[in-house]
């Protein structure tokens, strides 16, 4: 079977476009990293990409559209069929996410639909919540908005600042964007209305509490 072609766009140190070169390194695994573009020359993660083998290209245009009409010129090349955004801090151009509706998706270090936009761990360590974690959905024109394929959650420890925070849920990044990319690739994921179907899926069955005590059960099932 074909291995699903996928184009990663990165503007920093390519953390997670590792973590998908690495799934992807097993034979087994239904995609393959064909193309990694930057919008910054000096992006870090172009020399993980390079290391790798994966064709590399620096897309510099500051115009959106501009931006938006080389990049996909340099996707439809490598025929890319899917793009993931990594760490990717451009707003993208409404007619290049339209072009690619329900072929791209973006994975963001909160829980969507809360803590949107920049600095998310901040926000989320500001606001006090006792989980946070990340989330993978398909892009839409709205920022951080879009059909929800999949999520990972970490708790807040007593004593986390942003940063630890942050490390924790950057983890948490790098299990469930390649889990999510798997059942794309394999044809488990439809997009229905703004909600995403995953044929075959299962949820944790536990209750997980925070804080605890020295009396708590941190973790409580479901079932019955």
């Amino acid at each position: 079977m074909a291995r699903l072609r996928v184009g990663v766009l990165i503007s920093g140190r390519g953390s997670n476009l590792q973590a998908l070169i690495g799934a992807c390194s097993d034979p087994d695994y239904p995609a393959e990293i064909v193309l990694a573009i930057s919008n910054r020359l000096e992006a870090p993660g172009l020399g993980l990409a390079a290391a790798a083998g994966v064709a590399t290209a620096v897309v510099a245009q500051r115009d959106r559209r501009a931006f938006a009409a080389e990049a996909d010129a340099v996707l439809r090349e490598r025929r890319a069929e899917l793009i993931c955004l990594a760490g990717f801090m451009r707003v993208l151009d409404g007619g290049f996410v339209a072009a690619w509706r329900d072929r791209m998706v973006n994975i963001h270090p909160s829980l969507l639909p809360a803590f949107r936009g920049l600095h998310a761990q901040r926000q989320a360590f500001e606001a006090g919540v006792r989980f946070a974690g990340c989330t993978v959905h398909f892009v839409r024109p709205e920022l951080d908005r879009g059909p929800i394929i999949g999520q990972a959650v970490v708790p807040v420890h007593p004593g986390d600042d942003e940063a630890r925070l942050a490390a924790r849920i950057l983890e948490a990044e790098h299990r469930l964007y390649p889990l999510a990319l798997r059942l794309i690739a394999e044809g488990r994921v439809r997009v229905v209305g703004d909600r995403v179907e995953v044929d075959g899926w299962r949820a944790p069955e536990l209750i997980a509490l925070n804080p605890l005590d020295e009396r708590s059960e941190p973790l409580a099932s479901t079932s019955d």
